[in-house]
């Protein structure tokens, strides 16, 4: 399993909108294959980052992912109201694998 991490630089005047993108994903990306664990909009200090986290099982998985939410009616229009409304100033993309599996269970039993 490998987990895509985006980090967005978003136009702070434009949150609100960057929101509504984010519900939008939370509907077609799960819907295309991709394991959603969340969006994040800023909330304290920095007010221009914000957060896409999704899981996947390979790169190949990926590809797919990408071209099913390329061909879905929703991802296409959120695609285009990201284009429209430019309140994406840029985007960085990172996989990443899980490290820490199995988490241990400190000596207190928790």
């Amino acid at each position: 399993m490998i987990t895509c991490f985006i980090r967005y630089h978003i136009d702070p005047t434009k949150k609100a909108a960057f929101e509504q993108y984010a519900r939008n994903w939370g509907q077609a990306i799960p819907r295309c294959g991709a394991d959603l664990i969340g969006y994040y909009a800023p909330h304290e200090g920095s007010t221009t980052l914000a957060y896409g986290v999704y899981s996947v099982e390979n790169l190949a998985a990926y590809e797919a992912y990408r071209a099913r939410l390329a061909a879905d009616p929703l991802g296409r229009e959120n695609y285009e109201f990201a284009m429209a409304e430019k309140f994406i100033l840029r985007e960085d993309r990172t996989f990443l694998k899980l490290a820490s599996a199995p988490h241990a269970r400190g000596e207190s039993g928790r």
